[in-house]
């Protein structure tokens, strides 16, 4: 199985590494054949707080049909996440898999492109829940069913309020690909 991680410009390191390492664990101690491919605009991926990683695949080449799942954490808007998350390469990535059924899982402000795509319209979804409830006013404006869960889960996608919830999101993705019980050995490996 292949995992493909999202990175846009400004996205919040906190919210890529549980990715990596929940399926890491899960493929090197736990005999699940899980891959993590980071895809980018560009080789090299600014996130945020100068931190730069480079891509296994740019968004150009990718093709969903390789893919199992599809993973997007947030970012921050002031460094520039949203020029790339509300692009129209983003979007159609999100609406391919999609309508594969395929698991898609965002973390807080990455439950945005997902609401830009069109695929949480009338759909329950969560995201960043401080300053106010801010983000979340802006969430519902696109048609969603607002939950108050930390984590919410409707159907194929998995959104979720804020980067304390990135451990969570990759756990459920790593349910969805394999199984509960999976999931728990690796959980507990893990200290979780």
């Amino acid at each position: 199985m292949k995992v493909l991680l999202l990175c846009l410009n400004a996205f919040e390191i906190m919210e890529l590494s549980p990715f990596v390492d929940v399926m890491g664990w899960a493929n090197d101690d736990f005999n699940c054949d899980i891959k993590v491919e980071i895809c980018g605009f560009h080789q090299k991926i600014s996130g945020t707080f100068g931190i730069t990683i480079e891509s296994n695949i740019l968004i150009d080449h990718v093709d969903v049909n390789q893919y199992d799942a599809l993973a997007i954490p947030g970012g921050f808007e002031e460094y520039g996440f949203y020029k790339e998350a509300y692009h129209e390469k983003t979007l159609n990535l999100i609406r391919s898999f999609h309508s594969l059924q395929k698991p898609i899982a965002s973390v807080c402000v990455a439950a945005f492109p997902l609401a830009q795509s069109g695929i949480l319209k009338n759909r329950k979804a969560t995201t960043y829940h401080l300053r106010g409830g801010y983000k979340r006013k802006e969430l519902e404006n696109f048609g969603v069913d607002l939950g108050d869960e930390w984590l919410v889960v409707d159907e194929n996608i998995i959104t979720s309020s804020c980067p304390k919830t990135a451990p969570d999101v990759a756990f459920q993705l790593l349910e969805m690909l394999t199984s509960q019980e999976k999931c728990n050995q690796v959980k507990r490996a893990m200290g979780y």
